[in-house]
């Protein structure tokens, strides 16, 4: 971790700071608060399973993204919204991963910046970073009118190249240079992201990022999970 200068701390989001898929989290909340059907939830298990065994993969992140839109389409902002705050309270918080969690503690001790940038939606991200104490999230932007969510997105995933594209821009616009900055992810869709700043960190690496890891000398950390009291 750098030592001077005012910084910023980019966290993947799934598998980094959070055990598996938090969108699975937010189907299981659903599926609780009587929002979703028994087979959605299997679906995502499978889904979920699938991640935690082999990682994340291009395959993976499509399936995800076409799964969720179709979950979300025709509800009510506002009713998502709830879920995802009930999502954080109730089942993320006992995921989390310690090394990770430290290490982003760490960061806003010396202070840092500390923000989220996953593929996950943008909303639900925003959530997840304020219930940690961080400074804020980028994410996927997930289209809505009047209210209502219409299941497709603004733009993009933000994904791969997409989040060095968004981390730059966050960092331009504060005056800092990503030579100062950290990233942390368990994905070798993040080798990006992680390449573009001055620190990197592979957080119980898939077997692609661990071999670049070794191979550009990139810190591995393992992880524990972490239950919140």
């Amino acid at each position: 971790m750098p030592q001077s200068g005012r910084a910023i701390a980019f966290f993947d989001l799934d598998n980094t700071l959070v055990r598996g898929s938090t969108m699975f989290l937010y189907a299981l909340t659903a599926w609780k608060h009587k929002q979703l059907r028994l087979i959605d939830i299997i679906r995502f298990g499978w889904h979920q399973l699938t991640f935690l065994t082999v990682g994340e993969t291009d395959a993976h992140s499509v399936v995800a993204q076409s799964r969720g839109l179709a979950l979300i389409a025709g509800r009510s902002v506002a009713a998502l919204a709830e879920i995802a705050h009930a999502a954080v309270r109730d089942a993320v918080g006992s995921r989390l991963i310690t090394a990770s969690l430290d290490r982003a503690r760490a960061h806003l001790e010396r202070g840092d910046e500390v923000w989220i940038v996953t593929a996950s939606p943008l909303a639900f991200a925003e959530i997840v970073a304020a219930d940690l104490g961080f400074t804020g999230a980028l994410g996927t932007e997930v289209e809505s009118k009047d209210g209502i969510a219409t299941g497709n997105l603004v733009n993009a995933p933000l994904h791969g190249r997409r989040k060095v594209d968004a981390i730059t821009k966050l960092a331009k616009a504060k005056g800092i240079a990503l030579a100062d900055c950290s990233a942390y992810s368990d994905s070798r869709n993040d080798i990006p992201m992680l390449g573009a700043v001055g620190h990197a960190f592979a957080v119980n690496p898939d077997r692609g990022l661990t071999r670049e890891a070794i191979r550009r000398g990139w810190e591995i950390i393992p992880i524990r999970q972490k239950r919140r009291a």
